[in-house]
């Protein structure tokens, strides 16, 4: 089965030659995914993500990769530059579609709610009525009002159709209707709209602000409000380093990656070679815990870590060709040692410190 994964159809030309190139520094490196996340400092996760083309590593994965497989930062840093610039512009492209497909959207949506309804008369625009009002804009005479011939009282509204509380109607014209409001009139009602609904906000936002603030009562009958506990003093030593999980006994059983403990943290404190396996013991004394690992393995081989104290995990090789185990907890670099038993029934240890 084929180590590397096919890169997607979709991916910029520019991405997949830096991805490509980053799966050729990998393989001639003879790292799996595992080690090569316990020397970076970054999860294993990530770059299968880095190395699929699915993401685009940052800028300190690619100077921790060329430093793990002897590659000169500058060159990978210049191919990386040119990568990240083609994948800002695919993601530009991206966002610009959705955006376009938001916008007309939000065109359709907003076309059906000033569609009127069917068969509702008031909604149907007049002939010549710009803005859907009967005759023209609200304070115009109506059009069919001062025609003359069979169709001049088209638009006029019959009297048992106008609405209660109009004033006498005007001379010249027929009783029932009303004049028309003139525009300095009109610009006062709106006015006055304004003014009422904006006294109705202030109210709201009053009404709102007492709600919130939890006035109830007031002089002595109001209860006061319960003080936070201030946190108290910690007492479980000095902080930890940002991404560190665990120290000490809360490492032991966990995971080097996954609680921050490799990368910069760790180093190699004693290794030994069995057949062609190279077997390590990995120390942080950030985490106080050490692990074992195994690189240029087969698979089937295992590698154990015990500790002084007796405590022991173990780990096995699949198709990355190498593997590495849980913590143990140890005082110092010296207090834990890694076995290793090969598929072909070959054991050793690291010495012992």
């Amino acid at each position: 089965m084929p180590r590397w994964k096919a890169l997607p159809d979709e991916l910029d030309p520019q991405v997949r030659e830096f991805a490509s190139q980053l799966r050729r520094l990998v393989d001639r490196s003879g790292l799996g995914i595992a080690a090569l996340a316990d020397r970076t400092g970054y999860s294993k996760t990530s770059w299968e993500r880095y190395l699929n083309g699915r993401l685009l590593p940052p800028k300190g994965a690619i100077l921790a990769l060329a430093e793990v497989t002897g590659t000169h930062p500058v060159h990978l840093t210049t191919m990386w530059e040119l990568a990240e610039r083609s994948w800002s512009r695919s993601e530009m492209r991206h966002d610009m579609t959705m955006e376009q497909i938001r916008i007309s959207q939000a065109r359709e949506a907003l076309g059906e709610f000033g569609r009127p309804p069917a068969g509702d008369p008031a909604g149907r625009r007049g002939a010549g009525a710009p803005g859907g009002f009967p005759g023209g804009f609200p304070g115009s005479r109506d059009a069919a009002s001062v025609g003359h011939g069979p169709g001049a009282d088209a638009g006029r509204p019959r009297p048992s159709a106008v609405p209660q509380g109009r004033g006498p109607a005007g001379p010249g014209q027929p009783p029932g209707h009303a004049p028309a409001p003139s525009p300095g009139q009109a610009r006062g009602r709106r006015r006055a709209t304004l003014v009422v609904a904006g006294v109705v906000g202030v109210l709201l936002v009053a009404a709102t602000a007492v709600l919130l603030t939890g006035l109830g009562g007031d002089g002595d009958d109001a209860k006061p409000v319960a003080a936070s506990p201030s946190p108290s003093p910690s007492t479980s030593g000095p902080a930890l380093p940002a991404g560190v999980k665990c120290a000490a006994d809360d490492c032991a059983g966990q995971d080097p990656e996954d609680m921050g403990c490799g990368g910069e943290f760790a180093k190699t404190v004693a290794s030994a070679t069995v057949g062609t396996a190279l077997i390590e013991v990995r120390y942080s004394e950030t985490c106080g815990a050490a692990w074992g690992r195994i690189t240029q393995a087969s698979v089937g081989d295992t590698v154990q870590i015990t500790s002084g104290a007796g405590e022991g995990h173990s780990g096995s090789v699949d198709a990355s060709m190498d593997a590495y185990t849980p913590m143990v907890a140890v005082p110092d670099a010296a207090g834990a040692t890694a076995c290793a038993t090969l598929a072909n029934g070959e054991t050793g240890c690291t010495p012992a410190q």
